[in-house]
């Protein structure tokens, strides 16, 4: 009994949620040392893709100079992965790039002569510490000495500059007190 007594039509609907996925590009710090801050690395959180499916990145973040930016990037679905099934956000990091704490001193040059009546300078300096290949660093040395003696020959300046476009980089880079040279005037022998 009861059998035969309906008919009819059962619908029923499904909804599929697209997949949260969350792209962060990495955060990086590091010390000034003349070469662009890059960090290719990008994490996938969220829902994530689906098994085979995914994407290929691109990070065109950089930081050369004292600074910070974002570590920017793009990406290009994988072959079979639908747009339509995602919703995708992109985080980029952050990349920044710090004062070099290491030390760097200034070092005027020392010379030396007989007496001749004419003045001793010496104008040259070395220096301790490192300077990024893509930056010059020059210094002014001011001293002289004329009569027998001894007397300082002494960093007066010091500037660091990048070679490429002769901007002025010196505050990214830590100076210790600069040493001074020596100048040498020998007494002249003579014999009557």
């Amino acid at each position: 009994t009861g059998k035969g007594n309906y008919s009819g039509t059962i619908t029923r609907s499904f909804t599929i949620s697209r997949r949260s996925v969350i792209l962060t590009s990495a955060s990086q710090t590091r010390e000034y040392n003349g070469a662009a801050l890059t960090n290719g690395t990008v994490t996938v959180t969220g829902d994530r893709w689906a098994a085979g499916e995914g994407a290929v990145y691109t990070v065109t973040g950089s930081q050369l100079d004292v600074g910070e930016s974002l570590n920017t990037f793009t990406y290009t679905l994988n072959s079979g992965t639908k747009a339509v099934n995602y919703i995708v956000q992109n985080i980029p990091g952050r990349l920044a790039v710090t004062k070099n704490t290491s030390p760097v001193t200034v070092v005027a040059g020392s010379g030396s002569k007989i007496y001749d009546g004419t003045a001793l300078t010496k104008n040259s300096f070395t220096h301790t510490g490192t300077i990024a290949s893509i930056d010059v660093l020059s210094a002014a040395v001011a001293g002289t000495r004329t009569k027998a003696g001894e007397s300082a020959n002494v960093v007066t300046s010091y500037k660091v500059t990048r070679a490429s476009d002769n901007r002025d980089v010196t505050e990214y880079y830590t100076f210790a007190a600069s040493v001074n040279g020596k100048l040498t005037v020998e007494k002249r022998k003579v014999t009557l």
